[in-house]
């Protein structure tokens, strides 16, 4: 896993239009989602939103949907989609084989927690066990979450998954009232991070 600042760089990375998928959940950051997946589709990837059940709380499917034009995935139990050779499979392994980068942002203490401990318990997290590609995981969360032991032996697991990126939050003004360590990244760092990832694949 890498951890740290974004690339840099402009351009769709990757040379041309990617299959991507932003997960959200429910950080009251999750409103900076609908900017960055706005943002991604104008770069000519294919954006696909999966919402989390507390994310919900916070956006709507409708908020994602106008933006990417593509179906936001909320219910485990809602979707099937064909697979090859007639027949069906639930969607959330139908989607992970289509897709180039997963994108979990915002992603807070709770998501970290269930993918670093294999708990595949909605549409996000059984997608994330059934995915073989990257992920990109974009922290946020409160100060003292962030600084917490069991949070921080969490991020220190997904550190031993493969193909693992984390881009670490931001000091500054939190949704609590505080200041610290924790707010998520600027949509121009993820891009940048999302950008370089897509570029080194393209080349390996």
């Amino acid at each position: 896993m890498k951890t740290g600042g974004g690339g840099g760089g402009g351009g769709g990375g990757g040379g041309g239009g990617k299959r991507l998928v932003l997960g959200v959940s429910g950080s009251i950051a999750a409103y900076k989602a609908a900017d960055l997946a706005s943002q991604l589709t104008k770069r000519g990837h294919d954006v696909t939103c999966v919402l989390t059940r507390a994310a919900r709380e916070l956006v709507t499917p409708a908020t994602f949907h106008p933006l990417t034009g593509n179906p936001v995935h909320v219910d485990l139990f809602a979707a099937e989609s064909e697979g090859q050779g007639g027949g069906y499979r639930v969607e959330h392994v139908g989607l992970a084989d289509r897709t180039d980068l997963l994108v979990i942002a915002p992603a807070t203490a709770n998501v970290i927690g269930k993918i670093a401990n294999g708990i595949a318990d909605d549409f996000l997290t059984t997608l994330v066990l059934a995915y073989a590609g990257p992920v990109l995981v974009c922290p946020a969360m409160n100060d003292r979450m962030y600084a917490h032991p069991a949070f921080r032996r969490n991020l220190e697991t997904l550190a031993g998954f493969p193909e693992y990126e984390i881009l670490e939050p931001q000091a500054g003004d939190l949704a609590c009232g505080r200041e610290g360590m924790g707010r998520l990244a600027d949509v121009a760092r993820i891009i940048a991070r999302i950008d370089s990832i897509l570029r080194r694949r393209s080349s390996a």
